[in-house]
């Protein structure tokens, strides 16, 4: 429960903002604040129910405004941190920059605020002064260097540049607040990661930018970042970067990408033919650690262990080589669009590969164990008075690099190394073939196909709160699959709002169309014959695909018949084409956007930008993914039905996001034409159209 006084300094906050800003109360907003204040009067309390909630809110609820409103004061009174994440750094920038400045403005509540970054988002001074020597003189290069000179002839300049405007004040050391554009391999030689750090006992400890950002974040009561680097933090378990997890309210906003993003973070990859080039360069930084740093105490017996396990790994990986050659003969593999795939079915390795994966597995772990070694030592030598500190440090740093790689090497073969029958969680395994300096290459991978388990143990069971929401939680008007993909206790509140938009004043049709998308030479002649008769030239559309060779016919089948702005996704940057496509439209002009899938989420284009969205098909996804295939198979496999628990879902929440990018305000109207009448004549088409927000319907039988 809630005191009365949370109550009444939520109450006040938001009517005071509303009345500074001059907004209306949205019945949609007022609920979705009620959902998140249930919930988080939870934490710390022995109420029944998780103190979690699942909002979906489309865009007009004012879903910022309605979770900051409502979570901030509770955060402060139970004495914790508030952390609000985004999936794109589009909309951390506007919460940060825009939203939490004009809400800290207008309401009558008064906290402090600070911005997450990870590690790599800042410059390393050690690296930095390293890279400036490194011209003059220096006897090791960085583990993970630059390729540097050839591909930035300007670099030393932008490194003196650097060090200027940081003595000058006039720069953090925050890649993103940089004047100039950075490519990421100019990038990698100056900044650092969790491994390479040397953490407080670095000599440039007290100017570190990354250490005086999250100096900062112990002070602030809100902390905005994004969902990769609270990924990042929990699976180091928590701490690391961001407050604890116990001490905590997290925020998802975008939170339908949250269970993928998971996925990404608990995977596993080694690509064989760069795998056995880095070990043959740790043979060569270990024998230059001999003999730069002989006189170091104890180091010279910590050396000695590694080199008998890269011979070992070297060996065995060349077996991986051969083996998967053979592998690759296999009728199940695929052709995929950069190379050759070869899943295993229900995640289960062959015994050839399972014994050498058990071997690598040994190497690997030895190697971890090794490096580990090294570092400490050379980590504890920075501690003490050494004439030869920089090297110390420099070869630190390289140590820190390769404890990382044998780390990642240790995740993935540890998933090569058994058999997959008795998989705690859904695993899929696959190898993927690519062509590398004119040889083929093998890439071997593996991934929980769904990230329940993940989030169960990092986040739900260990956060003092959270609240998730986005436009797209729901499909087919239930969170099951929500449930299913992220594992979030079925105890948490749940709730759809209601938006404040108009949407009966806007129209859905599915139009007569002579065939299905099944016959997709058929589909493309007639969208090409089609779209000239139902696109306005004098105004703004949006044309979504689901296929990038469909898309590309019909550009060229339409050539001229359109009017003179048409732009294609892939012409220019997705960034660059909406500016053109507003260019023509506030000069007075139509445009036409062709895109796929990217433009179907999160592109907004409000008012006479786009009074006409038009969607291709619906979009089922093509299971060429190895997760997707992966999941169809494990729930055919437990005896469902794959179609409809997830193709169907899929699909729906899919053209709920195209439809979204129709109606972007509440004075905004215009058409949605899906030109797919599969959604009309075959069973599931009702429940796909139920799940649509209540446009009218124009259906043709």
């Amino acid at each position: 429960m809630l005191t009365d006084a949370l109550k009444d300094e939520i109450s006040s906050a938001y009517k005071t903002l509303l009345k500074q800003r001059s907004l209306t109360p949205r019945w949609g907003q007022r609920l979705m604040i009620a959902d998140v204040a249930k919930a988080l009067a939870r934490v710390d309390s022995e109420a029944e129910g998780s103190a979690i909630a699942v909002v979906e809110a489309g865009t007009g609820t004012g879903k910022t405004i309605a979770y900051t409103v409502a979570a901030l004061p509770i955060a402060r009174a139970k004495e914790k941190k508030l952390v609000v994440a985004t999936a794109t750094v589009a909309l951390q920038e506007q919460f940060f920059g825009k939203d939490l400045p004009d809400i800290l403005a207008h309401s009558d509540l008064d906290f402090s605020y600070a911005l997450a970054k990870g590690r790599r988002r800042y410059l390393c001074l050690s690296k930095l002064d390293q890279q400036l020597a490194a011209g003059k003189n220096s006897e090791l290069p960085f583990y993970d260097q630059l390729g540097q000179s050839g591909s930035e002839p300007d670099a030393d300049a932008v490194f003196q540049d650097m060090l200027n405007a940081l003595g000058r004040g006039e720069w953090d050391g925050d890649r993103d607040a940089w004047p100039a554009a950075l490519s990421d391999e100019f990038w990698q030689g100056i900044t650092t990661d969790h491994n390479q750090c040397s953490g407080r006992r670095c000599p440039n400890i007290s100017q570190c930018s990354f250490f005086k950002a999250r100096d900062g974040l112990n002070l602030a009561d809100v902390i905005v970042t994004n969902h990769d680097l609270v990924l990042a933090d929990l699976a180091l378990g928590g701490g690391a970067v961001l407050p604890p997890p116990q001490d905590t309210i997290y925020i998802f906003d975008e939170g339908h990408h949250l269970p993928s993003k998971a996925l990404s973070h608990f995977s596993g990859f080694c690509r064989l033919h760069s795998t056995v080039q880095w070990l043959q360069d740790c043979q060569t930084t270990l024998s230059q650690t001999a003999k730069s740093l002989e006189k170091l105490p104890g180091l010279q017996g910590e050396l000695s262990q590694p080199p008998q396990y890269i011979e070992a790994a070297i060996d065995d990986l060349q077996n991986v080589q051969v083996l998967v050659q053979e592998l690759m003969g296999d009728p199940a593999v695929k052709e995929v669009r950069d190379g050759r795939q070869l899943r295993f079915e229900l995640g289960l390795i062959p015994d050839e590969l399972q014994i050498i994966g058990k071997a690598l597995l040994s190497h690997f772990s030895h190697l971890e164990l090794g490096f580990d070694a090294v570092h400490k030592l050379l980590e504890k030598a920075l501690e003490e008075k050494h004439s030869e500190r920089d090297l110390i440090e420099q070869h630190a740093m390289n140590y820190g690099a390769m404890l990382a790689r044998a780390q990642a090497n240790v995740a993935l073969w540890s998933q090569y190394a058994v058999s997959g029958e008795d998989d705690p969680q859904v695993m899929a395994r696959w190898i993927t073939e690519r062509e590398w300096d004119n040889a083929l290459s093998y890439d071997l991978n593996a991934s929980p196909v769904i990230a329940a388990n993940i989030l169960q143990q990092c986040l739900w069971q260990e956060a003092a709160g959270v609240v998730m929401t986005s436009a797209t939680l729901s499909a087919l008007g239930t969170f099951a699959r929500f449930i299913r993909d992220s594992g979030v206790p079925e105890d948490a509140i749940f709730d759809i709002v209601p938006s404040p938009f108009d949407y009966a004043s806007a129209v859905f049709s599915v139009p007569p169309m002579p065939c299905e998308p099944t016959d997709a030479e058929a589909h493309t002649a007639a969208i090409i014959d089609l779209l000239p008769k139902i696109l306005d030239p004098t105004q703004g559309s949006l044309v979504l695909f689901s296929s990038r060779r469909q898309m590309r016919d019909v550009f060229a089948g339409v050539d001229g018949r359109l009017g003179e702005h048409v732009y294609v996704q892939d012409s220019n940057s997705k960034q660059e084409l909406l500016r053109l496509h507003k260019k023509a439209i506030d000069d007075g002009s139509g445009s036409v956007i062709f895109g796929l899938a990217s433009f179907a989420e999160g592109v907004d284009l409000p008012g006479n930008y786009c009074t006409h969205v038009v969607i291709a098909k619906l979009p089922f996804a093509v299971p060429d993914s190895p997760l997707e295939a992966a999941l169809v198979e494990w729930v055919e496999n437990g005896g469902g039905n794959a179609f409809m628990e997830v193709s169907v879902p899929d699909a729906a929440v899919r053209l709920v996001q195209a439809a979204g990018r129709l109606l972007r305000t509440e004075t905004d109207t215009g058409r949605v034409t899906l030109l797919d009448r599969r959604v009309v004549t075959r069973r599931y088409g009702k429940a796909i159209l139920q799940s649509l927000p209540p446009f009218t319907l124009e259906l043709a039988r």
